[in-house]
């Protein structure tokens, strides 16, 4: 058992996987291009099937025109706390492959490997002092059309990242919900031999 950041688990895992969380409260810093790219670079060393990589990254640093583009792609719920981010990204993934002949086939992996990816954009932002939160709740086909993805790419989620601030800067209903979320136990969600869990 490893316990840390009000988190306790059920096998000696490092601690690193318990103070991964996904806060709401951020500071209004700013980040420097060169620090968000250093977090993208780690993510494009993810394992990838084939090597295909498809994995893409559409990112806005706080006060830029590119931020607030994809702020404006957020559900209102989501605007509330995203804005005081230090950078807004829409994780995209290229859904097929190309043949030696030029043909595109469908990529069966190609969520697995960008959530892989994504990972990795957490790990890293920890690794220099930031969070990472990541939203379904967007307007998927506007950012589709906003961001000119061209055919045959998913869009798959969107994100902020910063340096975390203190639950008081929240609305006040969010407040009680901006603590680490506990999980299932590891046998509703690992079946040796069979799948056993619950439909």
């Amino acid at each position: 058992m490893t316990s840390s950041n009000s988190r306790t688990s059920e096998y000696p895992i490092d601690a690193f996987f318990l103070d991964r969380w996904s806060p709401r409260a951020f500071t209004d810093e700013r980040i420097d291009r060169d620090v968000m790219l250093t977090i993208l670079d780690a993510a494009h060393w993810a394992p990838s099937s084939g090597n295909n990589q498809p994995w893409r990254f559409i990112y806005g640093l706080r006060g830029t025109p590119a931020f607030d583009t994809i702020l404006d792609l957020l559900v209102a719920g989501n605007q509330r706390w995203a804005r005081n981010s230090a950078a807004l990204i829409v994780i995209v993934s290229k859904s097929y492959r190309v043949a030696s002949n030029g043909e595109h086939k469908p990529a069966y992996t190609h969520s697995f490997d960008t959530g892989s990816a994504w990972f990795s954009v957490i790990a890293q932002a920890m690794k220099l002092g930031y969070h990472a939160h990541g939203m379904e709740g967007f307007d998927k086909e506007k950012a589709v059309e906003v961001l000119g993805l061209p055919d045959g790419f998913r869009v798959e989620a969107a994100a902020a990242i910063g340096r975390m601030a203190d639950k008081a800067t929240l609305p006040e209903e969010l407040r009680e919900r901006e603590v680490p979320s506990g999980r299932k136990a590891v046998a509703e969600i690992a079946f040796e031999g069979k799948f056993s869990g619950e439909a």
